[in-house]
């Protein structure tokens, strides 16, 4: 969509509003285009605020490009975070964007993106275009200038594996778009860079390391997103540690083009607005794919501000908020793994499932030598679980025969599973299966998709801690409470959760 002051719309005067405040709450959410210099920005752009008539509002960075925009030296519209609307939007338009940022076009083609969606090509490029006034191609080169950016800015990768990391299918590819993006070369980009690049710490001598800084809209509760993710760690695949106000997490990863790691430290070791994420890779191209995973792992595309003000309205609420602002919603670096987890940890503890998950992954996962201590494996595939036929999984039967079942369907493509599906689909689909209730469905919705209006209808964690927040335990009166929540339930859980802690009841 794209709004401009000819046609009056209370949307573009809201933005006028933004940009003329230099409100960075907005920076990523939209982009601000000026005829009279050809130049984007963000909405927080410190440079004098532009004429109403002369502005155009575009919410990617993609569209401008394509009308002829080059991107600001001053404010770096690309290195800010992503857009939140691609999960709060379940519409096609942003169920193709969570591909994109996943490299499925640069894998794939836009035939390939096409097929995840269940469209054809030619209705994909025209509900693209009028949606987010940019076709697939385009959105894709965009998110490849920003990998290209963050590369540049980042490390000091020779420009050619810059080129190369990025999708680009050659260094005069990588300088074409560099020009017309940002108006510069790659290496006059790099030269501006504010600090010198980080040199990455030796790993195994068959994997490249990279060091790269990701932004993250502030507030971040970093620990508190971290210590989720802890009580979940499956031993051998993820480490992580919260000591103060600083929090690591690092994991192993099967990402397209081979087996990798990541390590991830945010807090005030590393200041606000960010986290540093250092990468061991088995191909350089593999560098978008797991800086998307990582974003969506971490939630750090959330509008907290936006989250936290309606949370902090309602009373039951307001405490949680005030003591643990920008609360996050940990997403899947992995959708099958996802449904393998959401699947073992139904009924049963966190700390039980972790138990069983580690069973089954020192069984059937696949062995890897990590720089980063404590990881040795990868969780096992979908294949790989279905082989294992639940050997390793001391649940009742009819629960193996349910993982079992359902990871063959994954890995057979039976059942798709993955960032582009359409919720109301994905949560049918694992309904129908025998064994797989709304709980399972509606969590692996929560966490795949970074769907943010989920609420699990009948967990036990979340009725402890609505007693202990005065709000109604029984499950049916909870969900019409809860009602009040969306379009942020899933946030809202978070907090429920968080004060069914002291008891011990907490959920999958």
């Amino acid at each position: 969509m794209t709004l401009s002051a000819t046609a009056p719309d209370p949307v573009f005067t809201e933005r006028y509003r933004a940009i003329a405040a230099r409100d960075a709450r907005f920076d990523g959410q939209f982009f601000t285009a000026v005829r009279t210099t050809g130049i984007y920005c963000r909405p927080s752009c410190p440079a004098r605020t532009p004429r109403r008539e002369n502005v155009t509002f575009y919410l990617t960075s993609a569209a401008a490009h394509d009308a002829g925009y080059r991107a600001c030296k001053r404010c770096l519209p690309e290195a800010t975070p992503g857009t939140p609307a691609w999960d709060l939007r379940g519409d096609l338009a942003g169920r193709a964007m969570r591909l994109v940022t996943d490299g499925v076009v640069d894998r794939e083609g836009v035939d390939g993106l096409a097929a995840h969606l269940g469209y054809s090509t030619r209705h994909l490029a025209r509900v693209l275009r009028e949606d987010l006034g940019a076709g697939p191609l385009t959105l894709a080169r965009a998110h490849r200038a920003q990998t290209a950016r963050t590369l540049l800015t980042s490390t000091d990768l020779p420009v050619a594996d810059v080129a190369f990391a990025a999708g680009f299918g050659s260094i005069r590819q990588l300088n074409d778009t560099v020009r017309e993006v940002f108006a510069t070369t790659p290496t006059a980009l790099r030269a501006r860079r504010a600090v010198p690049a980080t040199e990455a710490s030796a790993g195994p001598a068959d994997r490249v390391r990279l060091d790269l800084t990701l932004p993250v809209r502030e507030p971040f509760d970093a620990v508190g997103t971290v210590a989720y993710l802890a009580a979940r760690a499956v031993d051998g695949v993820e480490t992580a540690t919260t000591d103060g106000p600083d929090a690591t997490y690092a994991r192993t990863l099967l990402l397209p083009r081979g087996p990798g790691a990541v390590h991830v430290t945010a807090g005030a070791a590393v200041g606000p607005g960010r986290v540093a994420l250092c990468l061991e890779l088995t191909s350089l191209q593999d560098v978008a794919t797991a800086v998307a995973r990582v974003r969506r792992l971490l939630d750090l595309d959330a509008d907290p501000v936006a989250v936290d003000t309606a949370l902090g309205a309602d009373p039951a609420l307001a405490p949680s908020v005030a003591a643990v602002p920008g609360t996050r919603v940990p997403g899947a670096a992995d959708p099958h793994e996802l449904v393998v987890r959401a699947i073992v940890g139904q009924q049963i503890s966190v700390a039980a499932a972790r138990t069983h998950l580690g069973r089954l992954t020192a069984a059937a996962g696949t062995p890897y030598t990590s720089g980063f201590a404590g990881l040795t494996r990868l969780f096992p595939t979908a294949a790989q679980v279905a082989d294992d036929g639940g050997t390793h999984l001391a649940l009742p039967a009819r629960q193996r025969e349910t993982v079992t079942a359902t990871a063959r369907a994954l890995a057979t493509g039976e059942l798709a599973v993955d960032v582009g599906a359409d919720v109301a689909t994905l949560r049918a689909d694992l309904e129908a299966r025998p064994g797989i209730g709304p709980w399972t469905s509606g969590y692996v919705a929560l966490r795949v998709l970074g769907h943010p209006d989920t609420w699990l209808t009948g967990d036990v964690a979340l009725r402890a801690g609505a007693r202990a927040l005065g709000l109604p335990a029984d499950h049916r009166t909870l969900a019409e409470r809860a009602m009040t929540w969306a379009p942020w339930r899933s946030y809202a859980a978070r907090h429920v959760w968080r004060a069914a802690a002291p008891t011990g009841r907490t959920s999958a």
